[in-house]
């Protein structure tokens, strides 16, 4: 092998040699322009907070005017309705057999705390005897027994309605006579 270049070799090289510095200018170039056009954008912003802004600059109502007024305004009522119905425990229902079965049986069939087993009458005797309305009272609001016994108020699920905890509470009173 011989350490000369040829005359058409060198002009080779040293084209190939100016291609390379000029794309490693333009590799420098491009990662420049990126930095800067990266730096002047703005700040990606928190969409928590972009949330909760529209809420806050939500309107609070709204105009309804003829009849295209009335059909909204009806259809909101009724998105509304179902919403808050879905804001109630087990859709509303006020079955206090089917509320037991849902929620209150996993402590009032095994007694768990002190709770009153469903139907046993020596259990629920002194308690009915306080009244049917003490018992709503205490379902409600919670009640811890000068024995330690405990009922969590509204059975420990507060989306149940006052009208359902009553309701299962007269059911499991039915249970005992």
């Amino acid at each position: 092998m011989s350490d000369h270049l040829t005359p058409s070799d060198r002009t080779f090289m040293r084209h190939f040699a100016m291609l390379i510095a000029a794309l490693a200018a333009t590799a420098v170039v491009l990662a420049v322009i990126g930095l800067l056009v990266h730096a002047a954008m703005p700040k990606q912003e928190n969409p928590m907070q972009a949330r909760e802004a529209d809420q806050r600059i939500m309107p609070v109502g709204a105009v309804f005017a003829g009849s295209t007024g009335r059909a909204a305004m009806l259809a909101q009522q009724a998105a509304a309705a179902k919403a808050a119905a879905s804001q109630v425990a087990y859709g509303g229902t006020t079955d206090g057999k089917a509320i037991y079965g849902q929620l209150c049986h996993s402590c009032h069939d095994a007694g768990v705390t002190g709770a009153p087993k469903l139907g046993n009458q020596g259990e629920w005797a002194p308690r009915v005897a306080e009244g049917v309305a003490t018992l709503v009272k205490h379902a409600i609001d919670g009640y811890t027994g000068p024995d330690g016994n405990h009922m969590p108020a509204k059975g420990g699920n507060p989306a149940l309605t006052d009208a359902q905890v009553e309701a299962t509470v007269k059911w499991m009173v039915s249970q005992v006579h």
